[in-house]
């Protein structure tokens, strides 16, 4: 089962930020922290990568059979409407061992929806299908996922807002301070904040494996 604490603590600095720009240096020297309501994407720990062995009980290099990665995570968010939607899109890159023939291989993957750090929200399971081509060692596909959150739930308090993002000025005594630093604030970021988690959806004994390396 994958947890969500794999991710939560790199990721409460995306939601903080969201899909936003980050460290703008505004007319009069000051830094401006934006931050927007998109939800963060990530690939936990662990889960951006499986191996398929033959035979499947297999755990030496020489049986290795198959290796793919997920990479090239990318996301577009949509804030317009009540719901936040957000679209993660990725590519699977995989290599084989034996070239002989023409195969297709079917890997799942997760989508989970992690809200504050912790709390899962939603989870799914969809898949990808890599085709190798008749002496072809390597293949590669898209997948995506995606995500919908009530606006209203991945928003700031008004006055947490005005202090997240109000601009900051060299020499102000408060200048080089994180805001998370705060506890109130950084709080009342976890609560607003979501995460969008994909990764393979490996068995226990894959996440061992990739454990060890």
């Amino acid at each position: 089962m994958i947890k969500a604490r794999f991710a939560a603590s790199a990721l409460l600095s995306l939601a903080l930020l969201g899909c936003a720009s980050d460290g703008l240096i505004t007319e009069t020297g000051g830094v401006l922290v934006t931050r927007s309501a998109c939800t963060a994407v990530a690939i936990p720990a662990g889960t951006g990568d499986v191996t398929l062995f033959s035979p499947e009980n297999a755990r030496t290099a020489d049986a290795i059979d198959i290796v793919a990665t997920m990479t090239k995570l990318t996301s577009t968010c949509d804030e317009t409407g009540d719901y936040v939607i957000t679209t993660a899109n990725f590519e699977v890159q995989a290599q084989r061992r034996n070239t002989q023939g023409a195969r297709e291989v079917v890997l799942p993957y997760f989508a989970t929806v992690v809200h504050a750090g912790s709390n899962v929200v939603s989870k799914s399971v969809n898949r990808v299908g890599l085709r190798f081509a008749d002496g072809e060692a390597r293949a590669s596909t898209t997948g995506q996922a995606t995500s919908r959150v009530l606006r209203s739930a991945a928003t700031l308090p008004e006055e947490i807002r005005r202090e997240v993002t109000r601009e900051r000025k060299a020499g102000e005594a408060d200048a080089a301070v994180d805001p998370l630093s705060n506890p109130n604030v950084r709080a009342a970021v976890q609560r607003a904040s979501f995460e969008l988690l994909v990764g393979f959806q490996l068995t226990p004994e894959q996440l061992a494996y990739n454990a060890t390396k």
